[in-house]
């Protein structure tokens, strides 16, 4: 069984999934594609092919088994072909297919893979800040680097990554991490396939760990069934693999249960004493993790620790986007208002994934806005999402919305993220997950649609565009205008007196 730049992928998502595709209980898998997930394959094969269509000619290796397309492919790289798309390479236990392989002028070639995502991390044009490489790329063109070198036809570990914006994105893999981690992106590659090999041969075995990253995999509900008959550390919200693993080496424990009886002060006793013990978790981190572990296993039920003070406004706005990431564009703005006891909800649709579509409707949101008395509303919304979305439009619409505009929407004296204010820092709950639906479900809220989820409105947005089914328009609404209310009833229970 070969290490390839797949497995490579996966390991980055989940450590768990490499090992559980080959050897897990293949009845508990899923056959059934995330539509999301399928969304995006779609995407990027259709970038992957309007990329391959600017570059003029190449040789193209896609078709055949794999045994007859290496032969061509090293075939060609002898004979010196400028530029090969889709060459199968394989040495040893690692296997290959770069999106393409581009000849140097020394003869030697480099891979370049076509993303849809953008080739840096962290990338803020308003700050300056140029970004990172992102690992899973960085470790998927050191794989087929490393196959090119021990064939002969590479010298440097280096790749480039074609991005969403089209720019061409080098990868230098000797470069360090980062200012604090000196190891080399190389260094990352040999450790993540060496642990991705032993995965993979069934020398090495790990457990599930539940992570909101899960839901777009099929084996969600296999491993999540897994992790809550055990009780699981990982089913305790944000506390994850890597801070589970820790607690279950240093401390001996496994649940959740054991998680919520801990001695925290014996415990940083001997933290003083060994710098290793527990690494990455402060005093703050375990008092969390503890309190936490309460609720979900004890307690029972949910914990707001402090009064909530809200905005006092005649006008209230619930605040909610529909966006799809794989085209950078935001279809739809909604706002469900409440003023005096009345309420209506409000859309601001971009009917076509045009920017003019989306210029229209974003301009019709500040008008909505403007018509209200100033000073006079708050608004409400949940996560940082909406706030990012609405910076990077103003810098591409700025002459619908200054920066001063946006920022002044989002000023915290009259606009409150429930999520980040709210329920982050003051509150606790009985539940794995502390998003939206999962909390408005808790509290009795129930949205229309029978499978609501923002990847579905995604997929039927996209379906809307191809068939302009008024039906799949609704729809969108619908569940936007949901997303909306809920916003409203997770408000509304954090405005009740704290019950003892």
């Amino acid at each position: 069984m070969n290490v390839t730049a797949s497995k490579l992928y996966d390991y980055f998502q989940c450590p768990h999934r490499v090992w559980r595709d080959i050897y897990g209980p293949q009845e508990e898998k899923s056959h059934e594609t995330n539509p999301f997930v399928e969304l995006l394959w779609e995407k990027g094969v259709l970038r992957e092919k309007m990329v391959v269509k600017s570059l003029g000619r190449l040789l193209d290796l896609c078709f055949g088994d794999n045994e007859e397309r290496f032969r061509k492919a090293l075939e060609a790289m002898k004979t010196g072909s400028p530029l090969i798309y889709h060459g199968y390479i394989c040495w040893e236990n690692l296997a290959g297919e770069p999106d393409l392989l581009r000849k140097n002028d020394d003869g030697t070639y480099f891979p370049i893979d076509i993303k849809s995502g953008r080739g840096m991390e962290g990338v803020d044009e308003a700050e300056g800040e140029v970004g990172k490489p992102k690992k899973h790329y960085a470790a998927q063109l050191a794989l087929y680097a490393e196959i090119l070198i021990q064939l002969g036809f590479a010298s440097k570990h280096i790749g480039e990554i074609f991005d969403i914006d089209s720019k061409e994105v080098i990868y230098d893999l000797d470069l360090p991490m980062g200012v604090k981690n000196k190891q080399s992106w190389w260094q990352m590659y040999q450790d993540v396939k060496n642990e991705t090999a032993l995965l993979v041969e069934n020398k090495r075995k790990n457990d599930p760990a539940l992570r909101g990253v899960c839901k777009l995999c099929p084996w969600y509900g296999s491993c999540k069934k897994w992790c809550v008959d055990r009780e699981d550390l990982s089913t305790e919200f944000s506390l994850g693999r890597s801070k589970r693993d820790t607690l279950q080496q240093d401390l001996n424990i496994s649940t959740v249960g054991e998680l919520g009886r801990i001695d925290i002060p014996s415990l940083l006793e001997q933290k003083a004493k060994d710098k290793e013990f527990l690494s990455g978790l402060a005093a703050s981190s375990l008092g969390t993790l503890k309190k936490r572990a309460q609720v979900l296993h004890s307690t029972k039920r949910p914990i707001v620790y402090s009064p909530i003070s809200f905005p006092q406004k005649p006008y209230e706005l619930y605040f909610d986007i529909e966006d799809d990431p794989t085209q950078g564009f935001v279809y739809l703005h909604g706002v469900y208002e409440r003023f005096q006891g009345k309420a209506r909800f409000l859309p601001f649709v971009a009917k076509n994934n045009t920017p003019e579509a989306e210029k229209q409707a974003w301009k019709e949101f500040w008008q909505y806005i403007h018509s209200l008395p100033k000073d006079g509303y708050s608004s409400y919304y949940y996560s940082k999402h909406e706030r990012t979305t609405y910076r990077r439009m103003q810098q591409q619409y700025p002459d619908v919305a200054s920066v001063e505009e946006v920022e002044q929407f989002f000023d915290p004296t009259h606009a409150v993220d429930l999520y980040y204010d709210c329920i982050l820092k003051n509150t606790d709950w009985p539940l794995y997950s502390y998003s939206l639906k999962e909390i408005a479900q808790y509290l009795g809220f129930n949205w229309r649609d029978k499978t609501p989820s923002g990847a579905l409105s995604i997929q039927w947005f996209n379906e809307y565009l191809e068939d302009k089914d008024p039906a799949k328009l609704h729809r969108i609404i619908e569940y936007n205008e949901d997303d909306c209310k809920a916003t409203m009833v997770i408000k509304d229970y954090l405005t009740q007196p704290i019950k003892e």
